[in-house]
Order: C-alpha cells, then structure tokens, then sequence
C-alpha cells in the first residue's frame, strides 16, 4: 500500500506523506509557484512526471528518476508545423486550431515504464518509448477527419484527457476527448475506432445528441481487475460499459446529482467507483453546498452517500477531472479540491481525513 501522494496545484507539486501513526502531512514542495497540470508516478518505479504549464512561457515537462531527489527537464511534446493549405478550424467558433502544446492533460504508463503516452489541449495523443526523452505525435488520430467535429468544452480546444491502457494488451489503448467522445485502438495507434453507443449529450441540438464524436466525457476510467469494464463521468451523467466502450448504460436517480467531474474505480473490484457529485453547469459546486462522495458497490445499481470527515459547514469546493485518485490495493482515496482542500481515506470513502485546507487548488492528485 502506497505511503506516498503527488498533488499537482496551481502553486506547485506537493508530496503528501503518511506518518507512522496514520496520519498524512505535507513533506516536499517542487516547482514552487508554477502550475501543475498533470503528474504521473508509480509504487513500483521511482521515475516521475510532472507537467507545468507556465502561460507566457508554455508548457514544460520535468522528470525524476529518483523519487523526487532531484528533477530535470526534458522535451515537452511538439506539433509539426502545420500545412500552409491546412483550414484547421473549430467547428463552433470557427477559429484556428493551434498546432503547439497548450496543455499537458493526460500521462500514462504503456507495457513498460519506459513506455509512456501523453494527451494534450488542442487533442494530440503523443507516444514515447524512451521515457519521455523523444515524443512523437500520434498522426493516425490527428489526420483523422472526424477530428474536425470536436469542440472545445471546459477549455477553448478539445483534449484528451483520459488514456486507458489495458494491461492486458498495451496495444489496446481507449481515449476520452472533450469534446470529441471514445475512441480505442488495438493495434497500438495504427487504426482508431470511435465508439460511444448509449451515450447521449442533450446540451447537443437534438440530431447530434447520439452522436458518438458529439459525447462530452469528462472522465473515464478501467478497472484494471477486469479491463473491459469502464466508468464514465460525462456531463450528462454517469455511465458504465461492460464490454470496453462498445455500448454504454446510464445510471438514472443517482443521488444527490449524476454530474461532476471525477470518477474512481477499485482496481480488482469493477462493481465499486466512486464520484464528487455537483451542481450541474453555471453554478459547479456542491449540491446544496453539502460536500460528499458518492459510491456504488453493486455496479450502479445503489449509491452511498459518504461524508463522515468531510465539511458540516456550506462548502463550495469542485474537484476536477483528475482531482480523484484510488490506491492500487483499493482501500485509500484522495481527493483535492479548487479551494485547496486535501482529504485522504483509509477505507474506501467511508471516513475521510482531512490533510490541508491551505494548499493551493488541486489540479491532480495521484498515489505512487
């Protein structure tokens, strides 16, 4: 089980550390007043990435081949040049899709730790296989015509912001693009199918609201216990697929709200996910203030309201898309929030300890 938690915040990388006695503090601060859009670290491997995304100055890319000892920069994925000829637009504000790295949104290990796949803003899915020192730009995806019809959705261009690796077979490899819907290759990138049927998205006109490429998900995630099991929290809802993205089921009387932005599934267990419910699309903060967890053991069938140590006072905290984390034993959660609140459980939900209420707000959160 994992003593250690990265948190990416708009001020910096934090390690949280658990203490002899259970409790968690915080230890070590790198990047000190940058933000840290995505992190990805691993029990097993003491290498870790963290992605800045400084403004003005773009986005770079740090890694640590020693468990945070000490860091060094390396290449930050980059676009080609695009075609003079190219009209590159998107398709609801008619401006000009950038071909440079505006945000680092997704980090995720392939068959090896050397092997790594990166989704950025405005929507290029990126491959390593020499942990991170080159990057190559996945063109299958990014030629693909359908990629016309994606928007931007919480941010002005789309992006990918889940990559599910079936450890399986690395070369089936599903994405969540906002918005732009689920798209999965088997053979490693080389071919990519747009799936999403059962998917509905009704802020879409209603000749588009079953489109698959017209799905807004804002977070999936695969039970790597049983991989063709994925949970979805899209802006409609939630949703579960039981045969790998093929066909999705949405889970109605979710209470006390099915929108939010993160979602959790237990590593061996694919009955058990958890989700930060909110009030749907203007206002983005707890329903009636009430800060709370939700989870389903039974596949969505019932939900539990979990909120023993979180807030009993109004709390207007949002937890974004990857503001949630589990352990890879399955009992510890994370969970951080706009307002730089960081809580941790130790018993999948049912009590949570609060860490901090002073951090800056959390982008990301991960166990290693």
């Amino acid at each position: 089980m994992s003593d250690r938690l990265l948190v990416g915040t708009r001020k910096g990388l934090f390690s949280i550390e658990r203490h002899a006695s259970g409790r968690w503090h915080i230890g070590q601060h790198w990047f000190a007043g940058d933000p840290v859009s995505m992190l990805l670290g691993h029990d097993q491997n003491p290498r870790y990435l963290a992605a800045l995304d400084l403004g003005h100055f773009g986005v770079k890319l740090h890694r640590s081949n020693d468990a945070g000892t000490s860091w060094s920069e390396i290449p930050t994925p980059a676009y080609p040049a695009k075609p003079d000829e190219l009209e590159d637009k998107d398709p609801v504000r008619g401006v000009d899709i950038p071909w440079n790295t505006r945000l680092i949104w997704s980090l995720e290990s392939g068959a090896t730790p050397d092997e790594l796949w990166c989704g950025t803003i405005p929507g290029g899915l990126f491959y390593s296989r020499d942990g991170g020192d080159n990057w190559e730009l996945n063109r299958s995806l990014w030629d693909d015509p359908r990629r016309g019809k994606w928007m931007g959705g919480g941010y002005d261009f789309a992006g990918i912001h889940s990559i599910l690796v079936d450890p399986r077979d690395p070369r089936h490899v599903t994405l969540g693009v906002s918005v732009g819907g689920v798209w999965t290759t088997r053979d490693a990138g080389h071919n990519w199918q747009l799936l999403g049927k059962g998917l509905r998205n009704v802020y879409m006109p209603p000749e588009l609201a079953e489109d698959p490429v017209s799905q807004d998900a804002h977070r999936i995630v695969q039970c790597p216990g049983r991989p063709e099991r994925l949970w979805m929290q899209h802006h409609n809802g939630i949703f579960r697929s039981d045969d790998a993205g093929e066909n999705w089921q949405e889970l109605v009387d979710v209470p006390p709200s099915s929108f939010g932005f993160a979602v959790a599934v237990h590593p061996g267990e694919p009955d058990t996910a958890w989700f930060v419910p909110a009030t749907k699309d203007e206002k983005r903060f707890p329903v009636d203030a009430r800060l709370v967890v939700t989870r389903t053991l039974d596949g969505g069938k019932n939900f539990d309201i979990l909120q023993r140590g979180l807030p009993d006072e109004s709390a207007y905290d949002l937890v974004y898309r990857h503001g949630l984390d589990v352990s890879r034993d399955g009992e510890r959660l994370a969970m951080g929030s706009t307002t730089g609140s960081l809580w941790i459980s130790e018993d999948q939900g049912d009590s949570w300890q609060l860490v901090s209420s002073h951090l800056p707000p959390v982008l990301c959160v991960r166990f290693t």
